[in-house]
C-alpha cells in the first residue's frame, strides 16, 4: 500500500523529498565530522544543514497536502 502512495505522489513531491533527504544526510555527516574533530563552526554548519533539510520535508507535506485535496475534488 505505501507504494500505491508514491506512485500516486507528484514529481515535484518526490523531488521535496529527496531534498529533503539529501540535505538532512549531509548535515547528519557534518555533525559527526565536526563533533569528533572538534570544530565548532563545521558543527554549527550542520545544524543549519539539518533545518535545511527539515523545511524541504515540511514543504513536501505542504505539496502532498495540495495533491491530496486536488485528487480529492476530482
Amino acid at each position: 500500500m505505501p507504494n500505491d502512495y508514491w506512485e500516486a505522489s507528484s514529481p515535484l513531491y518526490r523531488k521535496t523529498v529527496f531534498t529533503g533527504m539529501a540535505f538532512l544526510g549531509i548535515g547528519i555527516v557534518l555533525s559527526i565530522v565536526g563533533n569528533f574533530g572538534h570544530i565548532m563552526w563545521l558543527t554549527y554548519a550542520s545544524i543549519a544543514v539539518i533545518g535545511i533539510g527539515l523545511m524541504a520535508h515540511l514543504v513536501g507535506l505542504g505539496i502532498r497536502v495540495r495533491d491530496a485535496k486536488r485528487r480529492a475534488r476530482q
